[in-house]
């Protein structure tokens, strides 16, 4: 299975980081320190992210007043040479330190006039459930101002962007369409163009790569887990779809923002990706990610995908469905203050260490409606939401095979990957 960067305890250190305005970290910092590598590998090759790549971004920002969406996704890897000690006692190689700081952090030390954080779903720690309220605020290692965009809010409002400059936005998406990141850049885009305020997008890598696939979202089902005619899987990092938005006009009235992509380096759309932090709360590791867009349908159903246990996202299971070898129970825990079944026994599948996926896989939702006792209470009416259209709960419910399903979305998948190419960086 894969697993998450095992990152040290903060320490106190004071570095050097190599800029080219040649700024240096006070004494106090605290900095995550992990040594990634031997004398053998070459930093220049590691992939970069958009917020890495800062020799090209902190010159547009020097002397603006800015504002910057993010949350503790938004993170920046530097990376020093240090002696790494072998068994030997004659012997020592030149190895990589990866140090990591929030870009907040790092804008602060790098004198960047920061004036307000805009917080997304899940909140500027990344800590709240899905779906639920996070207030306005200050964050309290900084003393900036966090202003919510989520529940009634979703939008920045004139005034709370008034003496912005500039507006940065750094969140690390995971390439499907209900995930809300990319439904708040839409709305920061749209609030950016009625203000006259330049967007920079710090891009990231897709860690689902360039995998395009499912059903296109019909208009009459657009929401905030879904605002654009795209596929369930899009293959496009959070940058290449901020061009995508602005290119095809998909803002209130067709306006469009000043937007400027700050790409990643090093990056080819194939290469694997590992996200260094969980991106929300029940996303805790790569197997999630990967079958998140598959197993999220069960969230239109009354079948469990694990929230309230230690596998979210990479479990599913209901009591409605047969006694099997595996099961569980799900209990309110980090991310699930009142899971679905909260207490009951759910039977089903463990799919934690199963091979990676590359497409949107329909075989468990379409086994766990064939098995569940009471098909007539499977389904729930946010299904259509997570799907974008009423027929794929109409193919289940006919009993159309995964193949025949399947077949519905090539036309669309066709017209969106021509589409799609217009907006590609890597």
């Amino acid at each position: 299975m894969y697993t998450f960067f095992n990152y040290s305890k903060f320490l106190a250190v004071g570095l050097f980081l190599i800029l080219s305005c040649g700024n240096t970290l006070p004494e106090n910092v605290a900095a995550k320190k992990e040594a990634i590598s031997t004398a053998n590998e070459n930093p220049v090759e590691a992939i970069k992210t958009g917020a890495d790549n800062f020799n090209a971004y902190l010159p547009i920002l020097k002397n603006k007043k800015v504002g910057i969406v993010t949350n503790q996704t938004g993170i920046v890897n530097y990376y020093k040479t240090v002696e790494i000690k072998n068994n030997t006692a004659t012997r020592s190689d030149k190895g990589l330190e990866r140090i990591q700081l929030s870009i907040v952090d790092f804008l602060l030390y790098n004198k960047i006039d920061v004036q307000k954080i805009y917080a997304p779903e899940h909140g500027f720690r990344g800590t709240a459930d899905a779906g639920e309220l996070v207030k306005d605020g200050k964050d309290t290692q900084t003393g900036l101002p966090i202003i919510s965009l989520y529940g009634n809010n979703k939008k920045p409002k004139p005034e709370q962007l008034k003496g912005i400059d500039v507006l940065v936005f750094d969140l690390q998406d995971v390439g499907a369409r209900f995930y809300t990141y990319i439904s708040s850049l839409h709305y920061i885009m749209e609030a950016c163009a009625e203000n006259n305020i330049p967007l920079l997008i710090l891009d990231r890598p897709n860690p689902n790569g360039g995998i395009v696939d499912g059903p296109i979202l019909e208009k009459e089902n657009t929401s905030f887990i879904g605002m654009h005619p795209i596929p369930v899987l899009h293959g496009l990092t959070i940058g290449e779809y901020g061009k995508m938005i602005n290119g095809e006009k998909w803002l209130k009235n067709g306006i469009q923002c000043e937007l400027t992509v700050i790409p990643c380096l090093n990056y080819k759309r194939e290469m694997f990706y590992a996200l260094p932090v969980k991106p929300s709360p029940n996303l805790p590791n790569d197997q999630a990610i990967n079958l998140y867009a598959s197993l999220c349908f069960f969230e239109g159903t009354n079948v469990s995908l694990g929230r309230g246990t230690e596998k979210q996202f990479q479990i599913y299971g209901s009591p409605f469905l047969p006694k099997t070898t595996f099961s569980f129970t799900p209990k309110p825990n980090f991310g699930a203050k009142d899971p679905l079944h909260n207490g009951k026994l759910c039977y089903g599948e463990d799919l934690s260490e199963s091979p990676k996926v590359s497409k949107l896989e329909l075989k468990w939702l379409l086994k766990a409606y064939k098995e569940t006792a009471d098909k007539s209470k499977f389904f729930i009416p946010f299904f259509t939401k997570l799907a974008g259209t009423k027929k794929l709960q109409q193919q289940i419910e006919s009993g159309m095979s995964e193949n025949e399903i399947r077949a519905t979305w090539t036309k669309g998948l066709e017209d969106f990957k021509k589409i799609r190419k217009n907006y590609q960086i890597y």
